[in-house]
C-alpha cells in the first residue's frame, strides 16, 4: 500500500524523492508529501489526491536540501486529507510511516495527557511526538527512534528526519517492507525496490525488529534492543527498464505482454525441453519428505487465493494429498486444526500480505511446515517460511496482477509434478508428458495476442453493461472467479464468478438480455454439461461470450461471441483461459475511461489487516 522513499547525498533531494514516489504509485494511495531540510530546518509539502497535485505544489513552491523523505499514503487512521498526509511533524522531527499502530488509542490518550497538540487523525503523528519526547530527554536521534518504536504495537515501517542531526535518516521496521539502497556517496531508503533502481542495484533488506541509521556515506544496522547487525548488500537483478511501460499505454497491458517471458523465466533451470523431472533450487518439502505430509493447507488473499483453488485440483489429482484452501484473513481466527503432518503453502505475489503473514505465524505455532510461493526475494513471507518457491516474473507495477497470477499457476503445476514424482505416483515418462505442454505455453500466449483485435471489438460492444456473470466448471471454475475479479477491479462493473453447475441455484434469476455471460468451456469431459448450462442462458436471452478450444457448430449457435484459445492439457487450460480474460477486462476498462493501473480504493500489496 503506502509508498516510502528517503534520500541523503550531494544532489538536490526533492526531484529524487518525487521520482521515487512516481515509481511507487502502483501501490495505491490517496495523498502524498515530501519533507527536506533547508538550512537545517524542516520544510514540508503535502497534497491530497494524485501525485500530480504534489508536483504542481512543488512547482509553485519548490524545496531545496540534500536530504529528505517522501510518502504516498493510503488511508487507515483518518480520512484522506492534506492534514492527514505524511510527513508528520512534531518539533524538529518529521516521520513517514507504512502500516498500522494498533495501540493508537492508548498512545494518543497518553500524549494528550502530557500536553501534546495533535493536528491530525493519524497514528503516524503519534510516532513523531514520541520521538520528539525522547529527543527532549537528551537522547540522540538513533536512540530516540529506537525507544519510541519499542512503544508501538502493530505493523510498521518508518523513516525519520530531524533538525537535530541533519546529516542522517533513521529507519525502523516490523512486518512491512523496507529496503536500503547503497550508492556512491549517496544512500536511499524505500518501501519497494523499483523506487531506487534508477540510482543503485546494491540493496539491503531490513528484517523485522531492525533499525538503520543512514548517512550519505554509511548505513549502520541494529536490532531494536540496540545490538549491532551485519548484513552484506545484495545485487538486485531487475533493471529500471523493467519497471517502465515499454511503449504500452498502461503498465497493465505491458505486463500482460510480459507473460510469455515471465513463464520462461519461472521455468528456467527447473525443467527444459528434454526434462522428465522438475528440479528446484532447494528442498521444498518437510525433513521427512512426502511421507510426512498428511494434508496441505493453502493460504492466500485476492488473486493468490484463486490460484490456490486451481492448485488444489493439480495437487489432489497428481499427488493424491488432500488440499484445503483458505483465505488468510479467516484462517487465523477460526482456530483451525493443524497437526505436525500439515504442510502450509502461503502464496503472495508481494510477499508482504499482512493477513497471510499472520496466518503463517498461526501455522508455525501449531507445528506445520511452511512453504512460501512469492515473486519477491527476501520478502517477509519468504523469510518466515521454511522453504521458498519464487515465481521470478520480475516487478509488476499495475495494481491488478497479471503475470504474477500466471506464474503462480506455473509454480503450482511444477510443484505438483515434483511432489507426485517424489511420492512415486508419477513415472519419469509420465512426468515428461506433463512437462512437454508447458514449454508450448509462451508461444500459445503469443497466439492469443494475435486475437486481441477481436477481443477489443467484443469489449467495445459490452463495455456499457452494468453487470457480468462468469461461469466455469472443474479446474476452470476458479478462472471464472479471476475473470470476474479482474473486470470489477479495473472497470468498476459489477461482476460475479460461479461454478456453471451452481447457476440454477440462484444466478439464473439475474439473466436477461442485458446480462453478458462469459463462459469458460474447454474441450474436456465437462464440455457437454457446460453446453447444457449455456442452453439455459440462451433460453433467457443472456448474451454469451464463450472462451473455448472447441468451437463446435452447436456452441456457435448459442454464443453471441466466441474467443478461441489454443489446445493444451487439462491442467494448463486455466493458464490459456486467463489471458483473454485479462485482455477483455483491460479493453473494457479502457473503453470506460477508468484508471487502469491504479483503480480506486485498491492497493498493490495489502500490508495491514
Amino acid at each position: 500500500m503506502c509508498g516510502i522513499i528517503g534520500y541523503v547525498g550531494p544532489r538536490e533531494a526533492y526531484p529524487i524523492l518525487l521520482e521515487g514516489l512516481g515509481r511507487l504509485e502502483y501501490r495505491g494511495y490517496d495523498s502524498a508529501g515530501i519533507a527536506t531540510l533547508v538550512d537545517n530546518k524542516l520544510e514540508i509539502r503535502r497534497a491530497k489526491g494524485k501525485l500530480e497535485n504534489l508536483r504542481h505544489l512543488l512547482a509553485d513552491s519548490p524545496l531545496r536540501g540534500h536530504i529528505g523523505i517522501g510518502h504516498t499514503r493510503w488511508a487507515t487512521h483518518g480520512r484522506p486529507s492534506e492534514e492527514n498526509a505524511h510527513p508528520h511533524k512534531a518539533g524538529p522531527v518529521a516521520v513517514i510511516h507504512n502500516g498500522i499502530v494498533e495501540n493508537f488509542i492508548e498512545l494518543r490518550a497518553e500524549l494528550l495527557a502530557r500536553g501534546h497538540k495533535l493536528r491530525s487523525e493519524t497514528d503516524t503523528e503519534l510516532i513523531s511526538h514520541l520521538i520528539e519526547e525522547k529527543l527532549k530527554g537528551g537522547r540522540g536521534l538513533n536512540e530516540a527512534v529506537r525507544e519510541a518504536v519499542l512503544r508501538l504495537r502493530g505493523s510498521f515501517s518508518i523513516v525519520v528526519l530531524s533538525e537535530t542531526e541533519p546529516d542522517k535518516l533513521v529507519a525502523a521496521k516490523t512486518a512491512t517492507p523496507l529496503v536500503l539502497g547503497l550508492g556512491d556517496g549517496e544512500n536511499f531508503i524505500a518501501s519497494d525496490i523499483p523506487a531506487i533502481l534508477e540510482h543503485t542495484r546494491s540493496a539491503i533488506v531490513l528484517e523485522d525488529g531492525e533499525l538503520a541509521e543512514v548517512t550519505a556515506t554509511a548505513a549502520r544496522l541494529m536490532k531494536f534492543d540496540g545490538s549491532p547487525v551485519t548484513r552484506r548488500p545484495r545485487q538486485v537483478e531487475w533493471d529500471a527498464v523493467a519497471a517502465t511501460k515499454g511503449g504500452f499505454r498502461h503498465y497493465l497491458r505491458k505486463e500482460i505482454n510480459d507473460q510469455p517471458q515471465a513463464w520462461i523465466d519461472t521455468m528456467a533451470g527447473r525443467a527444459d525441453g528434454g526434462s522428465a523431472s522438475v528440479r528446484f533450487e532447494g528442498e521444498l518439502l518437510p525433513a521427512g519428505g512426502p511421507a510426512s505430509i498428511g494434508r496441505i493447507v493453502m493460504l492466500g488473499a485476492g488473486a493468490s487465493w484463486i490460484t490456490a483453488q486451481v492448485a488444489k485440483f493439480m495437487i489432489e489429482e497428481l499427488a493424491g494429498i488432500p488440499v484445503e484452501v483458505d483465505y488468510s484473513s479467516e484462517f487465523r481466527y477460526r482456530r483451525p486444526p493443524i497437526a505436525g503432518r500439515t504442510m502450509i503453502i502461503a502464496v503472495s505475489q508481494s510477499g508482504e500480505t499482512a493477513d497471510t503473514l499472520a496466518a503463517m505465524e498461526e501455522g508455525r505455532a501449531r507445528g506445520a511446515h511452511l512453504l512460501a510461493i512469492t515473486n519477491t526475494v527476501d520478502s517477509s513471507i519468504a523469510r518466515k517460511a521454511d522453504a521458498q518457491l519464487y515465481t521470478r516474473c520480475g516487478p509488476e507495477t499495475s495494481v491488478t496482477t497479471t503475470k504474477c497470477f500466471l506464474t503462480q499457476l506455473e509454480a503450482y503445476y511444477l510443484f505438483a509434478i515434483h511432489l507426485a514424482a517424489r511420492m512415486g505416483r508419477l513415472s519419469s515418462a509420465d512426468a515428461g508428458k506433463l512437462l512437454q505442454p508447458a514449454f508450448a505455453i509462451p508461444g500459445q500466449i503469443e497466439a492469443i495476442f494475435e486475437r486481441e483485435p477481436n477481443i477489443q471489438q467484443i469489449a467495445r460492444k459490452y463495455a456499457p453493461a452494468r453487470d457480468f456473470l462468469f461461469l466455469g466448471r472443474g479446474i476452470n471454475y476458479p478462472i471464472a472467479l479471476e475473470g470476474a475479479l479482474k473486470l470489477k477491479e479495473i472497470s468498476y462493473i459489477h461482476a460475479e464468478g460461479y461454478s456453471a453447475g451452481e447457476m440454477k441455484h440462484g444466478p439464473i434469476a439475474l439473466i436477461d438480455e442485458k446480462m453478458p455471460v462469459v463462459v469458460i468451456i474447454p474441450n474436456d469431459d465437462l464440455f457437454e454439461k457446460s453446453m447444457s448450462n449455456l442452453k439455459e442462458v440462451e433460453s433467457r436471452n443472456g448474451r454469451i461470450i464463450a472462451l473455448t478450444n472447441r468451437a463446435t457448430a452447436e456452441l456457435k449457435s448459442v454464443a453471441a461471441e466466441i474467443i478461441e484459445v489454443p489446445e493444451t492439457n487439462r491442467m494448463l487450460t486455466p493458464v490459456l483461459m486467463t489471458v483473454p480474460l485479462q485482455l477483455l477486462a483491460y479493453h473494457i476498462a479502457v473503453e470506460r475511461g477508468t484508471d487502469v493501473d491504479q483503480p480506486r480504493n485498491l492497493a498493490k500489496s495489502v500490508t495491514v489487516e
